[in-house]
């Protein structure tokens, strides 16, 4: 299972990530119904790292973190965040709800 981590640089607020993880959470609702999102997307916040992970495991997932990486680009720039994909096949991470 892919996981993919955002890493932020100390200008981004992280008021503004959240909100727009958010967004993009809506957004994977709209695609995939509000129940199957709120049983497949998992994603974890470590905002003293200021990183996020998504879990992209999943059909959900992976249309989560497509939503949240073009919605960051197009908010913050490229260069306010870095990603890297991390194969994990044991890692368990917070769910949408939580």
């Amino acid at each position: 299972m892919a996981q993919v981590h955002y890493m932020f640089t100390p200008e981004v607020p992280l008021e503004e990530v959240d909100a727009t993880l958010r967004l993009a959470l809506l957004a994977a609702q709209s695609l995939h119904g509000c129940d199957r999102v709120g049983l497949e997307a998992q994603y974890r916040w470590e905002r003293a790292d200021r990183t996020c992970v998504i879990d992209g495991g999943t059909a959900v997932g992976r249309d989560l973190n497509c939503l949240f990486a073009g919605f960051i680009r197009r908010e913050f720039g490229a260069k306010a965040f870095q990603v890297d994909r991390v194969e994990s096949a044991t890692t368990k991470i917070s769910e949408a709800g939580t």
